[in-house]
């Protein structure tokens, strides 16, 4: 990947001098750590951005669902699943 574009941006100098000293101690040039935690941000973004998107669309469906009249009362969900309950603890 060609690097054509330059970065520029304040910071604390301990922060600065902390980081530098942490690169140097891997033997990696300060640039390419940058580099490397850009991309995770990036990445960590696109997969956040992704599960709200399905996350959304679930909510939507489940939504859509009840204006269609398909869904269950909480009553009725929790009255299934305690008669559930009773029936797998009457068996052990």
């Amino acid at each position: 990947m060609s690097k054509e574009a330059v970065f520029t941006m304040k910071l604390e100098a301990e922060l600065r001098e902390e980081f530098m000293a942490e690169a140097e101690a891997m033997h990696r040039p300060a640039s390419q750590v940058l580099r490397e935690l850009m991309r995770e941000f990036v990445q960590r973004q696109r997969a956040v951005r992704k599960y709200d998107e399905f996350l959304n669309s679930k909510v939507d469906a489940a939504r859509a669902s009840l204006r269609a009249g398909r869904g269950r009362s909480s009553e009725e969900v929790e009255a299934r699943f305690a008669k559930r309950r009773a029936s797998v603890a009457s068996k052990a």
